[in-house]
């Protein structure tokens, strides 16, 4: 399963499955029948003659799916397996394989799960209510076992001959067409689904909003998500949506302004939030010619943050609080923020980079160390790391070692030019 972006994990909407609600089975099934509205009164398939004759039988299989939704799997299996294995009526069969497949989904075992059901389906006598119910569960449980194709084609069969349309089927198309990158129909059943409620989920709308994204039509993302926080001004979840998609759409000024409204109304509550529009004002100021006052801003909501404890003490934050810091020209602040990254990095980036602020700060024992620090941790650019062991070793009036960290610097493709034109210079070539 490939690791999809943050739009697309919001994008999921979660399932709420539950077992099917059986028809109440008496000795006068055809009375009891005339007394209930049909839930597909419309179905193609014709309706099987029912085998279950057994009051014992229907006891002990309300007891057992009465079980199941009240998450006893020990008692639900204990009652509904010797049914599912021995039962005299097919029906009561069928039932019993439904309930233990919602015991296998709720285990995590969904392979499991799709087995039981489809062989409760393949009975061939649950009455039709009872059989497009299933048959819908079916296509949910494809879309969590990632078998999204199978799950249209459920739906497909579900909605030919159950002759039924709703509002929560075709967002549960929308989703499957979303996982497997058909954008265009993935829109087209969204917005079918909304069609047919005046309460469209939450949910809906992440999907829709990653699918206008994903197709490239960023506006139409934006509008949408923009439209959603205006209804839910305080909702964290329509905020992240919105930003994350103004950011796919590189609208990065009127993602800083949504997130500073909501900074503003007080609605900071996350580290996310804090860190989000601190790396929002880096990316800006970065694309503009002067990139310090939006690394400033940047500074401020970070202090803020772990002012107030929301932002943790990770090697993440720090980092980004130095490479602030760095860019707004505030010396002293990078190097403190880098010295307290030092210990929690798994690398030496943070070391190296505070090496040199203090090389430029004429405290080159200090920088020498730390970067020493840095590249026995391991850096990505181990060329420029040397160049600037070098120079600390030049300040230093250690002329040999800083010609044997040049040389080391000549080995790495990126700073072999600049380093060689040193070495010669100093006459060690």
């Amino acid at each position: 399963m490939k690791h999809l972006p943050l739009i697309k994990l919001l994008a999921g909407a979660a399932l709420a499955l539950t077992v099917a609600a059986q028809p109440v089975i008496a000795r006068d099934s055809n009375a009891d029948k005339g007394k209930k509205e049909a839930l597909y009164p419309n179905a193609t398939r014709s309706e099987p003659k029912l085998d279950l004759s057994s009051d014992k039988d229907q006891k002990a299989l309300n007891e057992g799916l009465d079980a199941v939704n009240a998450g006893d799997k020990a008692k639900a299996t204990e009652v509904l397996q010797p049914i599912a294995d021995g039962s005299k009526s097919k029906y009561a069969q069928a039932l019993a394989l439904q309930g233990l497949a919602n015991l296998k989904y709720n285990d995590g075992d969904l392979k499991g799960a799709i087995d039981l059901l489809k062989r409760s389906l393949d009975n061939g006598v649950l009455p039709n209510d009872t059989y497009f119910q299933l048959e819908y569960e079916l296509a949910q449980f494809y879309v969590a076992d990632e078998q999204y194709q199978a799950a249209l084609d459920t739906l497909a069969k579900w909605r030919a001959e159950g002759k039924k349309e709703t509002a929560d089927s075709y967002a549960l198309e929308g989703n499957a067409y979303y996982r497997l990158e058909k954008y265009p129909q993935a829109i087209a059943a969204i917005k079918k689904a909304q069609s047919l409620t005046d309460k469209p989920q939450d949910s809906w709308n992440q999907i829709l909003m990653a699918s206008y994204a994903e197709s490239g039509q960023s506006d139409q993302a934006a509008q949408l998500a923009q439209q959603q926080l205006a209804a839910n001004p305080n909702d964290s979840t329509a905020l992240n949506n919105a930003v994350a998609v103004l950011m796919q759409a590189q609208k990065y000024p009127q993602a800083i302004e949504l997130m500073e409204k909501s900074h503003a109304a007080g609605a900071f509550k996350t580290e996310k939030d804090y860190v989000n529009l601190a790396k929002l004002y880096l990316v800006t100021g970065q694309e503009s010619s002067d990139p310090k006052p939006n690394a400033a801003k940047a500074v401020q909501v970070l202090d803020e943050g772990m002012g107030k404890g929301v932002v943790p003490s990770s090697y993440d934050n720090y980092k980004l609080l130095g490479d602030a810091s760095y860019i707004a020209e505030q010396p002293s602040k990078a190097i403190d923020a880098y010295r307290k990254a030092i210990p929690l990095a798994k690398d030496g980036e943070a070391a190296v980079r505070a090496g040199q602020l203090l090389i430029s700060e004429g405290k080159y024992s200090e920088a020498k160390g730390l970067i020493q620090q840095g590249i026995a941790k391991g850096v990505q650019r181990k060329g420029t790391a040397y160049m600037l062991l070098a120079e600390a070793e030049r300040g230093l009036k250690n002329k040999p070692a800083a010609i044997a960290a040049m040389k080391q610097a000549a080995q790495d493709p990126d700073t072999a030019a600049k380093a060689n034109a040193w070495l010669k210079q100093a006459g060690s070539k």
